[in-house]
């Protein structure tokens, strides 16, 4: 990552060994295939969001300061990241939107994390008649902007705690399965 991080560019097994001066072969018994690379560095990006969600899974907040903090802190260690090197992040930014795959499994996580935290809410009254599934969709949709590494880049200036904490208070205050009269009845008519 130090590499990837010096010089701006991807970095292959072939490239890594040149530039850490160790044999090929060396190289290729740590990184069997290219993709093994692609993994560590996907788990090294990951590492510090993880250990945030552990923190904040693990501790006995009430379930709308925890769903803040859930999202808050990750939001505010990629804030940072993309203030402290900009380009950097975009390269960032740009694998993870080539090779998706790879991140997967931490969305994943991510999103089990999230379900566990709309059943505490729903323990508490919150997210009434809400599909847990469905919840976590919406939720998701509703603070994109603070998860998503490409959002807080491209309007990372517009965003803010005091709005994710309002955003959070909105979910908890009235998001529920019960249709309030958004979804209509029929076509849209002109007004």
């Amino acid at each position: 990552m130090a590499l990837l991080e010096r010089t701006g560019e991807e970095v292959s097994r072939l490239r890594l060994a040149a530039e850490l001066g160790v044999a090929r072969a060396r190289m290729e018994a740590v990184f069997p295939e290219e993709g093994d690379l692609l993994d560590a560095i996907t788990a090294e990006w990951f590492a510090p969001k993880i250990a945030m969600m552990d923190e904040v899974m693990g501790t006995d907040l009430p379930p709308r300061r925890k769903m803040y903090e859930f999202f808050a802190r990750r939001f505010a260690l990629l804030r940072q990241n993309f203030q402290e090197d900009p380009a950097t992040f975009r390269l960032y930014v740009e694998m993870g939107e080539r090779y998706f795959e790879y991140a997967q499994s931490y969305i994943d996580l991510a999103d089990h994390y999230l379900c566990e935290l709309i059943v505490e809410a729903q323990a508490d009254g919150h997210l009434a008649g809400m599909d847990v599934d469905d919840a976590r969709s919406i939720i998701n949709q509703m603070v994109i902007g603070y998860i998503q590494p490409y959002l807080i880049a491209m309007i990372g200036e517009r965003l803010s705690e005091g709005k994710l904490a309002a955003i959070i208070d909105a979910i908890f205050d009235g998001l529920s399965a019960k249709d309030g009269g958004a979804r209509g009845t029929g076509k849209l008519h002109a007004a």
